[in-house]
């Protein structure tokens, strides 16, 4: 029932964030058009607009991963489902309101809000296409398809192209280089000297991503 009550206000408040952004003002009027309580409008979106954008960024990824699953990829080499992926989430959102949310998070104290949506995007896109390594492997390919999703964006904002072509070709341009990257990355991983480098960098990432008992807690000794 809250989700629903959630959906609702989101819904609503579509038609107002070309005007007010995503703003307590968006809110306001969203919640009265839709009919929903103050109150409970404050504990859908306790900090106002901004959880008002994320609620729509993740009404999108959900939108993504739908199509996804309906979308036959097996064809395709693993690059193209990449940008394939990147391409179906920018076809189901609305350009003026993720204007409007790139507005919003560019602010200082809305950034990393905006920077762990990015992240959930090629988190949920890389879980999606079937990627199940742990390793250091886990943060580079987030982290970089992250930066190639976060500048495609930038470039499908201002893209007047016929069915945004231009930004699709952007697109593979930037994926291109990162395969690119890649196989330099492969070749680093064959040479002995290369391994030892990468293998730093590695071990303090998995430190990162492990769970932390209270054994090992900052302070904490075994005794």
């Amino acid at each position: 029932m809250t989700e629903d009550t959630k959906d609702r206000v989101l819904d609503a408040a579509l038609v107002h964030v070309p005007f007010d952004g995503w703003s307590d003002r968006t809110l306001k009027a969203a919640l009265a058009d839709a009919g929903v309580a103050a109150g409970l409008g404050k504990a859908l979106f306790p900090r106002g607009g901004v959880d008002l954008a994320l609620a729509y960024h993740a009404c999108g990824d959900a939108e993504m991963l739908a199509t996804l699953a309906e979308t036959d990829l097996a064809a395709l080499r693993f690059r193209d489902r990449i940008a394939k992926a990147v391409q179906i989430r920018l076809q189901l959102a609305d350009q003026e309101l993720v204007r409007r949310g790139s507005t919003l998070f560019s602010l200082p104290q809305h950034a990393g809000d905006g920077a762990k949506a990015v992240w959930g995007t090629a988190d949920k896109i890389w879980t999606a296409l079937g990627d199940t390594s742990t390793d250091v492997n886990w943060y580079t390919k987030r982290a970089t398809l992250s930066a190639v999703y976060g500048a495609t964006v930038l470039y499908w904002l201002g893209d007047t192209s016929p069915g945004h072509q231009a930004t699709w070709e952007f697109l593979d341009r930037r994926i291109d280089g990162v395969m690119q990257f890649e196989k330099l990355k492969a070749a680093v991983r064959e040479n002995p000297l290369g391994k030892a480098i990468l293998a730093g960098p590695g071990k303090v990432l998995e430190t990162l991503r492990a769970p932390r008992s209270p054994d090992n807690l900052p302070g904490r000794t075994k005794g």
